[in-house]
């Protein structure tokens, strides 16, 4: 059976708008603050027509510091499945402090998710807004594409492949890429 490549893509501040909170990201706390980003559906469709699977890998601690129910994260994740062509979404709802493989910078959610989808992951991609994103993606040996959204905190390690601050620009590049 061939192996097929992906577009890992982080949740929050990927698809959905952070709120922002003295600079720094937030994930929606309730279905109602989901907002999609900017340009997300046609980018996400270019990606499907270069048959991309699309799977998005997402830390969720706020459900481990009991800031915010499963059963939300979970209505969220589903509400998106339906808006978007995406293939799965792969939650690690861990806080730093329980040392899981799971939780980015960790690579365990994409290691899984190509194990189960049969992903050549040199020949996939990370998408995030984050520093940690583009570590895991390092660390699972993806190439990596870093959304600069100027958030007031450190940005990635080592370079990623390519930065934009746009998903569509990302693709492109992905596309031009392929």
């Amino acid at each position: 059976m061939r192996e097929k490549k992906a577009v890992f893509l982080d949740r929050d501040g990927v698809l959905n708008n952070v709120i922002l909170k003295k600079g720094k990201p937030h994930p929606p706390a309730t279905l109602a603050e989901l907002s999609l980003c900017e340009d997300v559906l046609p980018a996400l469709q270019i990606l499907k027509s270069l048959e991309y699977l699309l799977i998005v890998v997402t830390n969720q601690p706020d459900v481990a510091r009991k800031l915010t129910p499963l059963d939300t994260v979970q209505e969220i994740n589903a509400t998106l499945m339906k808006l978007l062509p995406l293939d799965d979404i792969c939650v690690c709802y861990h806080d730093d402090s329980d040392g899981c493989a799971c939780r980015k910078p960790a690579a365990g959610l994409l290691l899984q998710a190509a194990l189960e989808y049969n992903v050549d992951l040199e020949k996939s991609y990370m998408i995030g807004d984050r520093w940690k994103d583009i570590e895991a993606g390092q660390r699972a040996a993806c190439k990596t594409v870093w959304l600069n959204k100027a958030y007031q905190e450190k940005g990635p390690k080592l370079p990623p492949d390519y930065t934009t601050n746009s998903l569509m620009q990302a693709v492109t590049w992905i596309k031009n890429n392929n």
